[in-house]
């Protein structure tokens, strides 16, 4: 069964939505490790120094940020969240119909 996030990247990224996952201070081979223990489908982004991490002030993880294709943020989650169940849809939902 793939992640929360994975389902999502797959029931929306025809529809425009972009997961992209940032992985803070991993190597590479970790986080390819990752990847295909989980079959994940969605780019992974290395952020080696936390730089990205602190710009976005990521304090525990998992934290979902959403931003907009001109680079607005619009929303953070920290923690785990049942982003298939049915208000995680709908926010999805109604995130590709803005856009």
């Amino acid at each position: 069964m793939p992640s929360a996030i994975e389902q999502v990247h797959r029931d929306f990224k025809d529809r425009g939505l972009v997961v992209l996952a940032i992985s803070v201070r991993d190597t590479p081979a970790k986080v390819d490790a990752w990847v295909r223990a989980r079959n994940v489908s969605f780019p992974i982004a290395l952020d080696l120094d936390g730089t990205t991490a602190r710009a976005y002030r990521v304090t525990s993880y998992p934290t979902v940020v959403i931003v907009t294709r001109d680079g607005k943020l619009t929303a953070m989650a920290r923690g785990a969240r049942p982003w298939t169940n049915e208000r995680g849809r709908a926010f999805f939902e109604g995130l590709v119909a803005l856009h």
